[in-house]
């Protein structure tokens, strides 16, 4: 029995450094579980995603704003022909509102409603003329009916 110890002893010591080697050189993870590295990946996935939400709304939103605004030529342009209209259009003997001095127009330089014009649009509509309301927004604005209707029905 003490030849077998001394065979087996050396043996067990050899087993036991190399066990102690090769757990000591195998790859590590760096202590993330699974699931946190799952929370990671996903984190990263969704904020990629979200991202790319925002490149897309603010890609429709510009298509809409070029769409719908004209561009800072073409409003120019407008406003020269409606200014030469306006001259055209005025007899020595009348006044227009665009004329009158202290008047503003129902639509701003900025594009914004004059509060004027907007309480005018508010009194109709308390007072159960939305029609009239709707009309006059659209003759002043030169807007669709939809969004006429919408912005009455919000006074």
């Amino acid at each position: 029995m003490g030849d077998v110890l001394i065979v087996m002893l050396p043996a067990l010591i050899l087993a036991g450094i190399l066990w102690a080697v090769a757990a000591a050189l195998k790859p590590r993870n760096l202590g993330i579980s699974d699931a946190e590295r799952y929370q990671l990946e996903l984190a990263v996935r969704s904020r990629a995603h979200y991202e790319a939400q925002v490149r897309a709304a603010m890609a429709a939103r510009a298509r809409v704003d070029a769409s719908t605004r004209p561009s800072q030529n073409a409003q120019q342009q407008s406003q020269q022909e409606e200014h030469a209209r306006a001259a055209l259009g005025a007899r020595p003997g009348s006044f227009s509102d665009a004329g009158r001095p202290g008047h503003m127009g129902a639509v701003l330089p900025g594009g914004q409603l004059s509060p004027q014009f907007t309480l005018q649009l508010q009194s109709l509509a308390r007072s159960g003329h939305k029609m009239q309301a709707i009309r006059l927004l659209r003759q002043a604005t030169h807007s669709d009916l939809l969004t006429a209707k919408n912005y009455v029905d919000r006074l």
